[in-house]
């Protein structure tokens, strides 16, 4: 292990329905202003009825921000606009000299691409471009992005539904920890598909009208695509940067419930051993957290299961708190890593982001989320959940320096 194992946040990017790059997003935030709306990107059954959070950007025009091939999936695409704004954003001059790391999320691969091919193929099997389906797997948008990064020391994808971002990010910090690697680019991606919107659709957990997390009348969740990555980085070269840091990893935590393939355990035990777990590794109190950016997907039972565990670890004061999914919707195998973007920012610029459109409290609950946007707030410590199926579960925290 290194001498000091100390990882921190040398830079971060992000793109989503709110904004396409970190500074569009911390206006929206400020407007309070959701990125939610009609489909208009993908070709569903669902087109008029179910609103979802896209990105405003076409394939055409991330293949022109990012360079890449125009047969690449709008996962990598996303990727890549993402991660690139996080390596430039981070600033490290002798990057290509380093021991680099790339660990990207995502949980759908080029399944847009797929979809595309089987349409033409079924209707006529001599028709559809196979190199639409070659990329297909998870880990391929993750080799195309590294590649165009530059980073070729140590690749890997990790998919654990909607804690799979979140696992990026620790598993790079815990390869810095240990001197395996200087740097790393860490986080996740997912687009929009027509294969997740109709298996979350089965599962009769959309809500029709925009999301309300952690609002008592709650209905479901709206998904979103996008893609958030950070830069971590070893003591050792954080010392030699020119730029502040945005603050430091300094707990993170996955445990699992092994309840259900797809709900939470109602008395919320994964989420309470995630959160406690990276509690303990940070050395903190549950006092000591100045806010936390809860998973909080707006369905009745992630909710609940969330808010008793949140309950069960800070009861009877809580800290500040909101589901910034209420702007972004939920990107899925990205949320772990746009929420940590949004962690970091949180901490540099001492803000607190708003729960929008609630209204209720939840009956079983004593507390309740943010309702405004909150500026010179003493944020030190932020607490970023993220749960998913399959009872996967994780929770990080990010310190000041």
């Amino acid at each position: 292990m290194s001498t000091d194992s100390t990882v921190y946040i040398a830079g971060a990017g992000v793109i989503s329905a709110i904004g396409n790059n970190v500074a569009e997003h911390l206006v929206a935030f400020k407007d309070e202003k959701a990125g939610m709306a009609g489909i208009t990107l993908l070709d569903t059954i669902h087109k008029d009825k179910l609103p979802v959070a896209e990105v405003k950007l076409t394939n055409e025009e991330l293949i022109e921000i990012t360079g890449l091939r125009e047969h690449n999936s709008r996962t990598a695409l996303l990727s890549l606009a993402a991660a690139q704004e996080a390596l430039a954003d981070a600033g490290i001059p002798y990057f290509k000299t380093l021991r680099t790391g790339f660990i990207s999320a995502n949980t759908v691969g080029g399944m847009d691409r797929s979809e595309d091919f089987f349409v033409k193929f079924l209707a006529d099997n001599s028709k559809g471009k196979l190199k639409n389906v070659y990329d297909h797997e998870c880990g391929s948008m993750t080799e195309t992005v590294a590649d165009k990064l530059g980073i070729s020391d140590f690749i890997t994808t990790i998919s654990t539904a909607c804690s799979s971002s979140a696992n990026a990010i620790f598993y790079g910090a815990r390869l810095i920890r240990n001197d395996v690697l200087d740097v790393v680019v860490a986080g996740g991606a997912d687009a929009l598909t027509k294969f997740t919107l109709n298996g979350f659709n089965t599962l009769m957990i959309l809500d029709e009208a925009f999301c309300k997390p952690f609002d008592e009348n709650r209905k479901g969740l709206n998904l979103g695509e996008g893609a958030g990555y950070v830069v971590l980085v070893s003591d050792k070269i954080a010392k030699t940067l020119n730029k502040p840091l945005y603050c430091k990893l300094s707990g993170y935590n996955n445990s699992n419930d092994a309840y259900h393939q797809t709900a939470s355990s109602p008395d919320g035990t994964g989420s309470y051993m995630a959160m406690q777990g990276a509690l303990k590794k940070s050395g903190l109190q549950p006092s000591d957290i100045s806010y936390i950016n809860l998973h909080g997907t707006g369905t009745p039972n992630n909710d609940s299961a969330e808010g008793t565990a949140v309950k069960r670890v800070f009861d009877p004061v809580y800290p500040p708190m909101s589901s910034t999914k209420s702007f972004t919707g939920h990107t899925l195998g990205a949320s772990g890593g746009v929420e940590a973007v949004f962690s970091a920012l949180a901490i540099k610029h001492k803000i607190i982001y708003p729960n929008l459109r609630f209204e209720t409290r939840m009956n079983e609950l004593s507390f309740e989320p943010e309702k405004k946007f909150l500026t010179d707030q003493p944020v030190n410590h932020v607490m970023s959940n993220s749960f998913g199926f399959g009872g996967n579960c994780t929770s990080l925290i990010f310190s000041a320096v």
